[in-house]
């Protein structure tokens, strides 16, 4: 079995073109082998005869949505009909690409059926999964938030004991500066009776020396 890909060297229909060579590099990047056949070249009126005649998609194009014969490409394996450029292009998308081309066997596409919907199922459950670990740290902020306030009633209540003790420490502070200001008082006192006393005592020496002083001259 080969597969053939119908082309037109000579096409004045740039979407045409573009087709053509969007078909030959998908096939080349998947390793698909294939063979050209040019309905332009000379000698090919046969192999152009039996692409209109079997081709049963026209591969209208936006320019030509109509034509009066099928365009190319379009594909073959061997004589029997694969598709035109749009079919092509689908299969490519859905991964089905070797059904379409008939290089594999057509229940192949049950498994891919199967294939696709399991990832999407298991692509629904992974986003269950994850919207469920999103909402689980949303659960959790209540105890977070009763943490929280433990943590703060601990930090108030350290915070007062600090409060006191330092209460405490600046009365201690206060009733030592009292006792240091009583014990001056207490010394200034006793400074000053100390030179009053020294003041009387000199008077009285001096008092005893006049008295002396006068006994004299009266002789």
């Amino acid at each position: 079995m080969v597969l053939k890909v119908y082309v037109s060297g000579m096409s004045g229909n740039k979407e045409v073109k573009k087709r053509q060579q969007r078909v030959l590099m998908i096939l080349d990047s998947k390793n698909i082998k294939y063979d050209t056949v040019d309905i332009t070249e000379p000698g090919k009126e046969s192999e152009k005869e039996l692409m209109q005649n079997k081709s049963t998609s026209s591969g209208g194009t936006v320019s030509d949505p109509e034509p009066r014969h099928p365009l190319p490409p379009q594909l073959f394996n061997d004589e029997e009909y694969c598709g035109d450029y749009d079919a092509f292009d689908m299969a490519n998308e859905i991964d089905t690409l070797e059904v379409f081309l008939k290089l594999a066997p057509a229940d192949t596409t049950a498994v891919s059926t199967a294939q696709i919907e399991l990832k999407q199922e298991n692509g629904e459950a992974k986003k269950e999964e994850a919207e469920a670990e999103e909402k689980k740290p949303e659960e959790e902020k209540p105890e977070g938030g009763e943490g929280d306030a433990k943590d703060e009633a601990a930090e108030k209540a350290e915070n007062e004991d600090k409060d006191g003790e330092d209460k405490k420490k600046a009365e201690g502070e206060g009733e030592d500066a009292d006792e240091n200001t009583e014990e001056k008082q207490q010394k200034k006192l006793t400074t000053t009776t100390t030179a009053v006393k020294t003041s009387n005592s000199s008077d009285s020496q001096s008092d005893l020396f006049l008295d002396s002083e006068r006994a004299v001259a009266a002789q």
